[in-house]
């Protein structure tokens, strides 16, 4: 039998179609380990070499190359020889040695960052891990689907001189086995659908200076983000513990306010409702009541008059959560949980915490009502107003109301914006690469390396950056420079 490709044929280096040895080279260039194998002495003549093919295997190609095998059956051997800079070796050997498991969760939920949409109508495929490791796969190919599973040999780290002797203790001891005639096994590919793309689902934070452009910001990262969660009144799409800062909390322009579906009036009358004391007969509670009375304190009064006496004060927190009832009853619990005032750089700070949080339609009304309370308060304490930071525990987004996120994120225009952590000036100094950390025209610090790798490391260690855009084009800079340097040019940072 030939050996004949599937997948990736461009990618494959074929010695002898007719030999039974896979050699997967992991992260290593397959001509690299193909000189080291032939440095070891093993046979690579096309006509007689026992290796049919020699491979990469990245950890995205898992897939495609066990159907490789299902359709090339006289593949008896699989020797791995690479660098494992990804984990691969671990996801192929426990394919074959350990097998897969459901990742189908007691409540019958599949918690995994893709689906597969099947290419037979009205087949299901269910996705399984490979036991022991985070390596998601088709069901569609299991290891029991294999009539003779290869056998798997571990050669090291063609780079170490000791994988030499490996290969070639390997070569001396191999006898090859009959071959008994397995028809091939031609088994398609299903469409993978990406449910989330990975992150720290608790580690968002975002920074805008307006709070529609935070409100964009905060629907854009649960329609990218979001895991869905299966909660009793149906599945949403959650993070955790995002942090969202409005630099700049003012009452929006009407025409900015009607581009997003969001009437001035409604704001207006959030605003009014939530500094009110009143609980209507018809209400279990409301944000108003239980920071105005329900305590038997009015505490926006209380935080003011705190402030207005000591405006450094950082006892001005104030919680609307009450343990003993809010645990224990049905229903009427407060989202919104707790506030904190704080002058910072000459202003009235506001961080406020909820509970949960409706993103699609709550949040930026509730921001509005956080700009309320500010103002309320930092007018009394004879404060201006400063940046508003919400602190959302569970952020969540129904998934039927996505068409209404993204009609609202709309396009995603590129935008530069300056890093707080300042900018960088580079230039050669010397033999070297000079990066001056600079913010406001004041050198704050200096990078020297002949390398953008070692560069890169000292900023980082620093923690220097914290804008994606700006650590991109730091990159490139850098990168830059590096060649100018070596080549013995002039640099001009773009």
């Amino acid at each position: 039998m030939e050996f004949i490709p599937l997948h990736f044929a461009d990618r494959l280096t074929i010695i002898n179609p007719q030999g039974t040895i896979g050699v997967v080279t992991l992260w290593s260039k397959p001509d690299y380990v193909i000189e080291r194998f032939r440095q070891a002495g093993v046979d690579l003549n096309p006509a007689t070499s026992p290796i049919a093919v020699f491979g990469t295997l990245y950890g995205n190609g898992l897939r495609e190359m066990l159907r490789n095998l299902l359709y090339n059956p006289q593949i008896r051997r699989l020797l791995i020889c690479g660098h494992d800079r990804s984990g691969s070796r671990k996801e192929l050997t426990n394919y074959f040695e350990l097998g897969l498991e459901s990742v189908v969760t007691a409540e019958g939920l599949i918690d995994v960052i893709v689906h597969y949409r099947s290419p037979e109508p009205g087949e299901i495929v269910i996705p399984f891990r490979i036991r022991q490791t985070r390596r998601i796969i088709d069901g569609l190919v299991k290891r029991e689907g294999f009539p003779h599973p290869p056998l798997l040999d571990w050669l090291g780290d063609p780079q170490d001189e000791g994988t030499l002797t490996q290969i070639k203790e390997f070569f001396a001891a191999y006898r090859p086995r009959p071959v008994p005639p397995v028809d091939r096994l031609e088994v398609p590919l299903p469409e993978v659908e990406v449910q989330y793309f990975p992150s720290n689902p608790r580690g968002h934070v975002v920074v805008r200076d307006t709070p529609i452009e935070a409100w964009r910001e905060v629907l854009y990262l649960l329609t990218r983000f979001g895991r869905r969660v299966t909660l009793t009144k149906g599945d949403r799409l959650e993070l955790q513990h995002v942090k969202v800062v409005v630099d700049q909390p003012e009452f929006e322009a009407k025409n900015e306010l009607h581009e997003v579906n969001i009437a001035p009036e409604k704001l207006r009358r959030y605003q009014d409702d939530i500094l009110r004391g009143e609980l209507r007969p018809d209400e279990t509670y409301n944000y108003g009541h239980r920071l105005r009375a329900y305590f038997g304190l009015d505490t926006l009064e209380a935080c003011a008059n705190r402030l207005l006496k000591d405006p450094e004060d950082r006892k001005s927190y104030v919680a609307l959560w009450d343990t003993a009832r809010d645990l224990t009853v049905k229903e009427g619990r407060p989202c919104l949980v707790s506030l904190f005032f704080r002058k910072f750089e000459g202003k009235l700070t506001l961080s406020a915490a909820f509970r949960t949080h409706n993103a699609m339609d709550a949040w930026l009304l509730n921001v509005y009502g956080l700009m309320a309370i500010q103002a309320w308060v930092a007018e009394r304490a004879g404060l201006p107003c400063g940046a508003i930071t919400v602190i959302s525990h569970s952020l969540g987004l129904d998934p039927k109301e996505l068409d209404r996120a993204l009609m609202i994120i709309g396009k995603r225009p590129f935008k530069v914006r300056l890093d707080p952590m300042g900018y960088f000036r580079i230039t050669l100094d010397g033999k070297e690469i000079l990066a001056e950390h600079r913010f406001e025209d004041v050198t704050l610090s200096e990078y020297r390396g002949r390398t953008a790798a070692s560069l890169q490391h000292q900023i980082a260690r620093d923690v220097a950056v914290s804008d994606i855009n700006h650590a991109i084009y730091l990159g490139r800079q850098l990168a830059k420079a590096e060649m100018a340097l070596k080549d013995g040019r002039e640099f001009v940072q773009d």
